[in-house]
C-alpha cells in the first residue's frame, strides 16, 4: 500500500501540533536548564526575523494568555488554527470520508507562494515595529 501524501496545509498543521507540544514543555526545560534559543538573525545583526517571538507566542497561547501571544507574534493564531483543523482532516482522509489531497496547480502554488511571502513580510514589519527597530 503506497504512503499517502500530505497536503501543504496538513504539513503546516502537523508542524503546529508539534509546536504546541514543545510549547507546553519548553518552560520546564528553560527553567530547569537555563537554556534558551535566541533568534540567530537578531543575535548577529540586531534585526528581528519574521518568526521572532513565535516561541514566546506559542508558550503564551498554550497557557491561555492570548494578548501576550498576539503581542509576541500574531502569526501563532494561524498556525494554531491549522493545528486544530489538521487532526480531523487527516482522520477523515485516512478513513476515506474525504478524498486525498490533490496537487495544486502551478497558478495555485504561485498564489500561495505570494500569500506566504506577504504574510512573512507583514510579520517582519510587525516585529520591526514591536521591537522599535529603525533604519535611521
Amino acid at each position: 500500500m503506497p504512503l499517502r501524501s500530505f497536503s501543504v496545509p496538513e504539513r503546516i498543521g502537523g508542524f503546529g501540533v508539534l509546536v504546541a507540544g514543545a510549547a507546553a514543555l519548553w518552560p520546564t526545560v528553560t527553567t530547569s536548564t537555563g537554556v534558551g534559543v535566541p533568534c540567530m538573525l537578531r543575535t548577529l545583526t540586531g534585526v528581528p526575523c519574521p518568526g521572532c517571538g513565535l516561541t514566546t507566542a506559542a508558550v503564551a497561547l498554550v497557557r491561555g494568555e492570548f494578548g501576550t501571544a498576539f503581542q509576541a507574534n500574531p502569526v501563532i493564531f494561524g498556525l494554531a488554527a491549522l493545528a486544530v483543523v489538521v487532526g480531523p482532516l487527516v482522520a477523515l482522509r485516512a478513513t476515506g470520508v474525504l478524498a486525498p489531497p490533490r496537487p495544486w496547480s502551478p497558478v495555485g502554488r504561485r498564489r500561495m507562494g505570494w500569500l506566504a511571502g506577504l504574510l512573512a513580510m507583514a510579520s517582519w514589519l510587525f516585529q520591526l515595529h514591536r521591537l522599535g527597530v529603525s533604519w535611521a
